[in-house]
């Protein structure tokens, strides 16, 4: 099985933007806790993708169309904007899982909608970067 986690903008910002937030563990914490994981669920490979770009997500999505078995995404800001992320997830038809670091439920009204869960199968949020991994772990199981 391989895996495909796919962070949105500011992302890589982790431990520096509002550490009250979205506490101080590193972008680089973050990448070892979803290879860690994986490798703990049964996967052969988690590659780890981050882009401050909309399109380069979806040409993301696209691309892994036939070549991996399910999909980790916090789109970040774009999950409140981005119907082109929901298409993309829609068109590849790869199981996902959506999450977000911080309690986006309860944060600022427009956080409430999300465009990319929709083409998702489960939903973790407000666990950290611990969330990562289990949103690796619902994908295992949903794969198995």
């Amino acid at each position: 099985m391989n895996a495909l986690v796919i962070n949105g903008p500011n992302i890589n910002m982790v431990g520096i933007r509002e550490p009250n937030i979205y506490g101080r563990e590193t972008y680089d914490d973050l990448v070892r806790i979803c290879k860690e994981a994986g490798s703990e669920f049964g996967f052969d490979d988690v590659e780890v993708f981050q882009s401050n770009h909309e399109g380069a997500i979806i040409d993301r999505i696209q691309d892994a169309y036939g070549t991996v078995d399910g999909i980790v995404i916090n789109p970040a800001a774009y999950t409140h904007t981005s119907i082109g992320i929901l298409d993309a997830l829609k068109a590849v038809s790869i199981p996902a899982v959506e999450v977000h670091i911080s309690a986006v439920d309860e944060r600022e009204d427009f956080r409430q909608v999300s465009y990319a869960g929709m083409a998702c199968f489960a939903r973790v949020a407000g666990e950290g970067l611990a969330g990562y991994r289990h949103a690796l772990q619902l994908l295992a199981d949903h794969l198995k």
